[in-house]
């Protein structure tokens, strides 16, 4: 499956992604495997490729990093003011949380914009930003 993916996708990162995404799927979906209609091999391979097919179409990866977006978050997160208790709980996080979080909520840019911004795996973005919101809820509440 792997090396169907990184055929499919061009990046090991990106491969591991989707075959990761697509076991969960096999597994949330297994009650609808129907063997008249195919084999089970062929099934796992559909889900696997229309994944693959769906992060080449969805997520628009940035490989280069934009000065003025950077500037953008630094500022954001500059302009808050001490006394907030948002920006306490932000200066908490590990910076590429941080920077991941208002990279989304600033910006507005996606996961895999995020991903290719910062140079790292979109699985680990997606963590850092699941983890990261958690933790602000809890700061903030």
């Amino acid at each position: 499956m792997l090396g169907v993916a990184r055929r499919m996708l061009r990046r090991s990162d990106l491969a591991e992604d989707a075959v990761q995404d697509a076991l969960v799927l096999i597994w949330r979906r297994a009650h609808q495997y129907d063997p008249e209609r195919g084999h089970a091999r062929g099934w796992i391979f559909t889900i696997l490729r229309n994944r693959c097919l769906t992060m080449l179409r969805h997520e628009d990866r940035g490989e280069t990093t934009d000065p003025a977006d950077e500037r953008a978050v630094d500022d954001a997160f500059d302009r808050l003011p001490q006394s907030l208790d948002l920006r306490a709980c932000l200066d908490g996080l590990e910076p590429e949380t941080r920077r991941a979080i208002l990279s989304s909520y600033v910006l507005g840019h996606s996961h895999g914009e995020i991903a290719g911004r910062m140079d790292a795996p979109l699985g680990s973005v997606k963590s850092w930003l699941r983890r990261g919101l958690v933790k602000l809820r809890e700061c903030l509440t």
